[in-house]
């Protein structure tokens, strides 16, 4: 991430909010985004697993489970996809989604960096897990805090 200091309004908040419930009208899937102020002495990637589980983003039906974590400190994240989703995104795809929210946090911009992480991996999602009469909404769409 950029210098700059990694910062959302309550308005910017709500806005990441949205575009969670947006990106999941259409799908089963599930996206979350987890701020905390840094990874300590594990390696970003592994606390982001720790993290899933913890949210219990690992016990949806269809193992589609997106997080967004973020290490505002360590000005680092990772997107993690559980098994259901990873076997059916093509192999560029997280790193791709990576890149549009990099782009977003080197320019200061951290809510739209999030929003269209958010929207990107809900369309993936809205693709391979299309929404079924039956589906409900298995986790919050609030954003979390470590």
């Amino acid at each position: 991430m950029s210098r700059k200091d990694f910062s959302l309004k309550t308005e910017d908040e709500n806005e990441i909010v949205e575009a969670i419930r947006t990106a999941e009208k259409s799908t089963s899937g599930e996206i979350r985004v987890h701020l905390e102020k840094t990874a300590g002495s594990q390696d970003i990637f592994e606390r982001a697993m720790e993290v899933f589980h913890q949210l219990k983003m690992d016990n949806t039906k269809e193992e589609n489970g997106v997080l967004i974590y973020v290490a505002t400190e360590d000005r680092n994240f990772v997107i993690y996809g559980d098994k259901g989703i990873n076997d059916k995104v093509e192999d560029d795809f997280w790193e791709s989604t990576k890149d549009i929210i990099l782009n977003h946090f080197k320019k200061g911009d951290f809510k739209q960096g999030l929003v269209d992480g958010i929207l990107m991996a809900g369309e993936q999602l809205k693709r391979h897990f299309p929404w079924q009469e039956d589906d409900e909404n298995e986790l919050s769409d609030q954003i979390s805090r470590g």
